[in-house]
């Protein structure tokens, strides 16, 4: 582990300022090389906390105007257009560049940077997906993949894929058909009963006496 100074606040670690123990590929990979932080050294702290002023003046400049646009945005919903199979699974997968060019068609100015995908999206259907415009201003988007403009229309109205709206409909509509069915089947009525008293017990025919022994009488 190395300690390093956050030039910004960065999920799950700590705001800007802070120094804190991070994994050396980490560190390496990705917040030296991007400028979000510094190794924690003697110098650095001190140049840092010269400029600390500065950087605090400028992450909150910064971190308005992604606020304002934030508030422009509103709860945006994007249509990615893509091949797939009947099941469903889409030949290749979305991508943040992709959720990232989609907006910009909507007018709106997001890079791919922004865009936050966890889990690679290989199917149709609505998925939410955070875009950081700033490190402390996060926002949602609703990416609609579907095959065809109609179908995204309908997927939008049902609020899921419409392969499984299909699958949903059906599963309800059999389930419909089996309430009928019992409902119009004829049931016997159960014997009724007088409370405290036992449910009488069907008789046993009595066996008749052997014809040799009528014979005998």
């Amino acid at each position: 582990m190395i300690e390093v100074i956050l030039l910004e606040r960065i999920e799950r670690l700590g705001a800007m300022g802070q120094t804190v123990k991070v994994r050396p590929g980490f560190a390496r990979n990705y917040l030296l090389p991007q400028k979000k932080a510094l190794r924690a050294t003697k110098i650095n702290l001190e140049q840092f906390e010269k400029q600390r002023a500065e950087l605090e003046a400028k992450n909150a400049a910064q971190r308005g105007e992604a606020e304002k646009l934030a508030a422009t945005m509103g709860d945006l919903k994007v249509v990615i257009i893509r091949q797939a199979s009947e099941m469903g699974m889409l030949y290749g997968s979305v991508t943040a560049r992709d959720v990232a060019d989609a907006a910009k068609e909507a007018g709106k100015a997001i890079d791919r940077l922004m865009v936050q995908i966890d889990t690679p999206i290989k199917a149709l259907g609505l998925f939410p997906i955070k875009v950081k415009l700033h490190p402390e201003v996060m926002i949602k988007v609703t990416v609609n993949v579907a095959r065809s403009i109609e179908e995204a229309s309908v997927q939008a109205e049902k609020g899921m894929a419409l392969i499984k709206a299909a699958a949903k409909e059906a599963a309800e509509e059999a389930e419909r058909a089996v309430i009928e069915a019992i409902g119009t089947t004829d049931v016997l009525p159960a014997p009724e009963t007088v409370e405290g008293e036992e449910t009488p017990k069907a008789k046993k025919p009595r066996a008749k006496k052997a014809k040799t022994e009528e014979a005998a009488e």
